[in-house]
């Protein structure tokens, strides 16, 4: 794609960018192109860490699923399973 460009293509290229956004405004176009960066690699990142965390709970059986829930019913207190108002 770029094979057939030269330093003086370049040349020309930067300064027609400079010509159309001007001087004081590249700094700033070139900060907000690097904060858009910046937020999509984060982006990226969170998403990356969601599917790992995800394909590691699909897969570890957690302890809830392996014991049935106890159901304790207390005798000693002078009563009886039913629960009394």
């Amino acid at each position: 794609m770029l094979q057939g460009l030269t330093g003086w293509h370049f040349l020309i290229i930067l300064a027609v960018i400079l010509l159309l956004f001007g001087a004081a405004k590249l700094p700033a176009l070139a900060k907000s192109m690097g904060q858009s960066a910046r937020v999509f690699k984060g982006e990226m990142k969170a998403m990356k860490d969601e599917d790992t965390s995800k394909t590691d709970a699909d897969s570890a059986p957690t302890a809830a699923s392996v014991e049935a829930p106890s159901t304790e019913i207390r005798t000693d207190a002078g009563g009886s399973a039913e629960s009394k108002p």
